[in-house]
């Protein structure tokens, strides 16, 4: 009987073992970058050596592509077998490019039919923010009208299309799915729409929908077994998610998902976050507003929670919880920890337990008012009643703007300095919420803002971050918001991008300059890099402006109303005059 018990413990460790493999094993190879975060855990930190500190001044332009497409270029191309796989900005157009050869000729391009109803029912600009990948040859990109298409990496041809979200009534796709062993697994925008939050995991072979969990609604619906965060008394009880709102608010509540998801495969769950809660007017919908605003940890085979932290209840600023959470392992107090760091909106950045959801370390990173901290005995943030927003009046001087003093462009982490390295806004706002009636597909934001640059005049700054202590290292400040994402190197180099268009390397212990190139557009794109088949380390980026930031360039909106573009243009109206529309690929080399 033991030796019988003996062998089944055997067999299973070994049978978990494969599962961890089989889940990691696209990005095994350092030299290639097989998802949108190169590993799972999205730290965006490459183990090529090649580019260091002391030679990466060399760096030279080796090749360009035109995707031919002129919105906001998010998110980064992948690159697996010497073959390149670029994405675009609607109409979500795919290429494949061969890296054996002289400029990377195409291999082939899809373009995904899609209606042209579509586009004016994204809230900031076209973008996408990337492609996933399975190992047995399969793409997968969420496309704008609501589809998500699985491609042959080898022709490029459509293997399934599956419906999850619906323009018509105003959820979008512009998110990088997670291919997680068999399944691939999409989310949803539409926040300002009045559309209802959601994820969805897919088969990878056939399409067919394995689950869907909701950001609101009852426990059952979102997936909730018992309470959903223990540590703290406001996580606890049943159906937070519509006990939470007035009436039937929670069925239009948002709580959308169009952010970054990571995986970790020995606990066996994924990370993501949820948006906004609908409308922007706070007077519309008392209560916490549950599970807007929260990062979530779930079961990929079933889409059962584990944990939820909501960071902001009752949202009144449009602080977009979807984030990137990245997944690192650290020593706090003395202790190891498996942690979680998300660097919110809100303008905190958070160290959090990945296995229980409890917050370790919550400290602002920026010249946050709205709240003072955040209570780690309660987990909720101490309000500054004074930046609260209300269809009553308008709210002047608050701190961060709606766009966050970071948004959707994601850090990156070294392990060898164990610092993250952090593209972050410096912008401000006044706000007035505004009553609105609620009609599929339509608007439902109910908020009249205004942004403009925050203390010091700089729109932006780049930082380095200590997880443990949430203090900020160094910092560069920059004139725009540093709006791409950033990579860092086993080289000794950390990468980013600018508005302005400049590619610019870095010293990870010191933020000293180290390389700068002006690309023809500005960038919102995330740098990666690779191994080339002739042995050399390459470093891309996609230049192409758009996003919020640039939704005055992307969407050709002048600066006469600052209120436009949702508050932006108040901030970024002069945008116009520094940086034209793109949509191409930089690859250098030494």
């Amino acid at each position: 009987m033991r030796s019988a018990m003996n062998r089944f413990k055997l067999l299973s460790g070994i049978a978990a073992s494969l599962v961890v493999l089989a889940a990691s094993a696209v990005a095994q190879n350092p030299g290639e970058w097989t998802m949108t975060g190169r590993t799972p855990d999205l730290q965006r930190f490459s183990p090529l050596t090649q580019i260091t500190k002391a030679n990466v001044k060399g760096l030279k332009a080796s090749w360009t592509f035109s995707t031919g497409v002129l919105n906001g270029h998010e998110g980064n191309p992948l690159v697996i077998n010497n073959v390149m796989y670029v994405h675009s900005a609607f109409p979500n157009i795919v290429f494949a490019l061969d890296l054996t050869k002289p400029g990377a000729p195409m291999i082939w391009k899809h373009v995904p039919a899609q209606p042209a109803e579509a586009k004016p029912i994204a809230c900031c600009d076209l973008v996408n923010r990337g492609l996933a990948y399975h190992p047995s040859g399969k793409l997968f990109i969420e496309l704008l009208a609501g589809d998500l298409l699985a491609l042959d990496a080898k022709t490029g041809k459509q293997l399934w299309r599956v419906p999850h979200a619906d323009y018509k009534t105003g959820s979008t796709m512009t998110n990088a799915p997670i291919v997680i062993k068999d399944i691939v697994i999409a989310g949803i925008s539409g926040g300002e729409f009045g559309v209802r939050g959601r994820v969805s995991a897919f088969d990878v072979n056939s399409g067919q929908k394995r689950w869907t969990m909701y950001s609101t609604g009852p426990d059952a619906e979102v997936g909730i077994e018992g309470d959903a965060n223990a540590n703290y008394a406001s996580h606890r009880g049943k159906d937070l998610g519509v006990s939470t709102w007035t009436g039937d608010e929670w069925t239009r509540g948002g709580g959308t998902t169009w952010g970054w998801y990571s995986y970790d495969p020995e606990l066996n769950l994924f990370y993501y976050s949820s948006g906004n809660p609908g409308s922007w007017n706070p007077d519309q919908r008392p209560g916490d507003n549950k599970w807007s605003m929260t990062i979530w940890a779930r079961n990929p085979e079933t889409g059962k929670v584990k944990w939820a932290y909501q960071m902001t209840p009752h949202d009144e600023w449009d602080y977009d919880g979807v984030n990137e959470n990245v997944l690192v392992d650290l020593t706090i107090g003395g202790k190891p920890v498996k942690a979680l760091v998300h660097f919110d909106r809100n303008g905190f950045g958070y160290t959090v337990d990945r296995t229980n959801g409890k917050v370790l370390v919550a400290e602002p990173f920026g010249p946050v008012n709205w709240a003072s901290k955040i209570d780690l005995a309660t987990g909720v943030p101490v309000r500054n009643p004074q930046y609260g927003t209300t269809s009553k009046k308008n709210t002047e001087g608050i701190c961060p703007a709606a766009i966050g003093f970071k948004d959707q462009q994601p850090s990156a982490y070294s392990p060898q300095t164990k610092l993250f390295y952090v593209p972050v806004n410096n912008i401000c706002m006044d706000y007035e919420g505004v009553e609105v009636k609620y009609s599929a597909g339509q608007p439902y934001v109910g908020a009249i803002v205004r942004m403009f640059p925050g203390p010091g005049g700089n729109r932006g700054r780049f930082i380095a971050w200590d997880p443990t202590t949430g203090k900020i290292k160094w910092e560069i400040k920059e004139n725009l918001a540093a709006y791409g994402g950033a990579l860092a190197t086993a080289g000794g180099v950390v990468f980013y991008g600018t508005m302005e268009g400049w590619l610019k390397a870095v010293d990870p212990n010191t933020g000293t300059e180290l390389w700068r190139f002006k690309c023809p557009s500005g960038i919102i794109g995330n740098p990666m890099t690779y191994l080339g088949p002739d042995g050399k380390q390459y470093v891309a980026v996609l230049s192409g402006i758009g996003g919020w930031a640039g939704a005055g360039v992307a969407l050709g909106i002048g600066p006469e109303d600052p209120t436009a573009a949702l508050g932006a243009i108040g901030a970024f109206g002069d945008y116009i005059n520094q940086s034209n529309a793109g949509g191409t690929l930089l690859v250098f080399s030494l």
